[in-house]
Order: structure tokens, then sequence, then C-alpha cells
């Protein structure tokens, strides 16, 4: 059985909204995933949000002051859980543990760009001294539409979900021995 430690967690940031980010990641898992690469998502939200709907027995449950409640059915299961200290993001790793380990092989992750883990950074716009790659040692690449020369870390084609895969294949195979 793995641990959360031996799990590949590969981040998807921007410094800006709207930046590509969800799109590239709903492209990249599904080539991963014609790969055979078995991948789970954490997503990062920075607002409160809400699985459930309200008259739904798993909200009622929840807000009567159960502190998970698991939802399962023949096609999937999910748990939702209350995290008792709202002014900070959950455990990353913690979070990762959650997971079913053994039916992964790479973690995903949308957001937490101040995060120490490593990262692809989306940019539709920016350049230069904005971009993440300059002061960030763990963004390991740069996924853009534009032609950008003097960054430190490779440039990807954002529009070539294919060479994107093909970089985070590598970057997995260097990262699983």
């Amino acid at each position: 059985m793995q641990d959360s430690a031996t799990i590949p967690v590969l981040g998807i940031v921007a410094t800006k909204s709207n930046s590509g980010k969800t799109t590239l990641l709903e492209k990249l898992i599904l080539s991963l995933a014609e790969q055979n690469i078995r991948v789970s998502v954490v997503k990062h939200v920075h607002h409160d949000f809400d699985l459930d709907s309200p008259g739904k027995d798993s909200f009622r449950f929840r807000k009567a002051g159960s502190i998970q409640v698991m939802l399962a059915s023949e096609k999937r299961w999910g748990l939702l859980a209350e995290h008792s200290d709202s002014s900070r993001y959950p455990d990353l790793d913690y979070l990762i543990g959650q997971m079913d380990l053994s039916a992964i092989d790479l973690v995903l992750v949308e957001g937490l760009k101040e995060s120490n883990f490593p990262k692809i950074e989306v940019t539709l716009e920016d350049e230069g001294d904005n971009l993440l790659c300059h002061y960030r040692p763990d963004v390991i690449a740069v996924a853009t539409k534009k032609e950008m020369h003097g960054l430190p870390v490779p440039r990807l084609d954002i529009d070539d979900v294919g060479s994107v895969a093909q970089f985070v294949l590598h970057w997995l195979g260097d990262n699983t021995r």
C-alpha cells in the first residue's frame, strides 16, 4: 500500500483566474488516461462551497452536526467532511492521504501556488517578471500560447496537450524510480 509521500504530486497554477488551468487539466487528464495513467485531482477553491443540496438527506445530516457524511451508490462514493479550522486550507498531504492511493499513479492539484510541490505554470497573458517561474524554484515548466524567451524552465504549448502530457510522463518517470 502506498502512502501520500510516494504518490507524485504535480500542480497546475497561475497568477490570475481564467488563465486556462481547468481547460488544460481536463485535456491533460484525458490524455494521461489514454496512456493508462490513473489520475486523481485536488482542486483548491478560495470560497465556501458545498457539494450538497439543501433538503437532501446528507445536507440535513451535516447541518445537524455530523462531522463526516459518506454518500455511496453502485457507481461512486464521496465523503463530505467538515474542516474544524476554517482559517486555513487543509493540509495537502492529509487530503491526499484520504484518497485510495492504490488506485492512482499521479495527483494533479489545481491551485495552491504557494505550496511546495512541483508545478506547471499556466498563462495566457503574463510574461516576463510577472511569471512565478522566476521566483518559485518548484515551477518546472510554463504552459502558454505565447512564444517566450529567457524562461528558466521549459515552455510548453498549452494548445498541444500531447506535448504537455509527454512532459508530464517524462517528469513522472523521473519521480517514480
